[in-house]
């Protein structure tokens, strides 16, 4: 049995991150979405978020297999939503750039990751989740909706492509 587990990812591992971000962006284009095809997320995406803390990898046997961004704290991208969200009132943690390596791909991380994150943050106190994806990406939406997440509508974010996003939210 791998040894699986999640920690706060860190300048090292910036490289192998930028790999699973593009195995990640390709497998969006082959799949036909055009979410991430606009050179974003990027390195540059990860070193922000490991300046700002929000960044955690997923290791399988010390090595880096998936990656997440934890935003806790008000997100202007949620701001404004075609819909409503069920809270609007508590802190919240917004999930965002989830990928997984094309080697581990099949494995079900995504769904250990996301599971990992959702516990991590918890027991910092926070009750209230958030996670947004593209309308075509299937897999995000299946992610999500099996962790309890409900369809509350749609952001909008900076993307030139298409700034639509489904929205998602758990409440615990």
């Amino acid at each position: 049995m791998s040894l699986v587990f999640m920690r706060r990812a860190k300048e090292a591992d910036v490289d192998k991150i930028g790999e699973i971000l593009a195995d990640a962006i390709h497998f969006l284009k082959e799949s036909g979405s055009p979410q991430w095809q606009s050179g974003y997320p990027n390195c540059q995406s990860v070193r922000e978020d490991i300046k700002n803390g929000a960044a955690w990898v997923l290791t399988v046997d010390k090595e880096v297999a998936a990656y997440a961004a934890v935003v806790i704290g008000r997100d202007p991208n949620y701001t404004k939503i075609a819909g409503a969200w069920k809270n609007a009132v508590d802190q919240y943690a917004t999930i965002h750039r989830i990928a997984v390596s094309d080697k581990f791909r099949g494995m079900h991380l995504s769904q250990f990751f996301l599971s990992n994150i959702i516990s991590v943050t918890y027991a910092q106190g926070i009750r209230n989740f958030r996670i947004d994806t593209y309308q075509k990406n299937k897999i995000v939406q299946h992610i999500a909706t099996s962790h309890g997440f409900e369809k509350r509508g749609i952001i909008q974010v900076d993307d030139p492509i298409d700034p639509d996003r489904w929205a998602y939210e758990l409440n615990l």
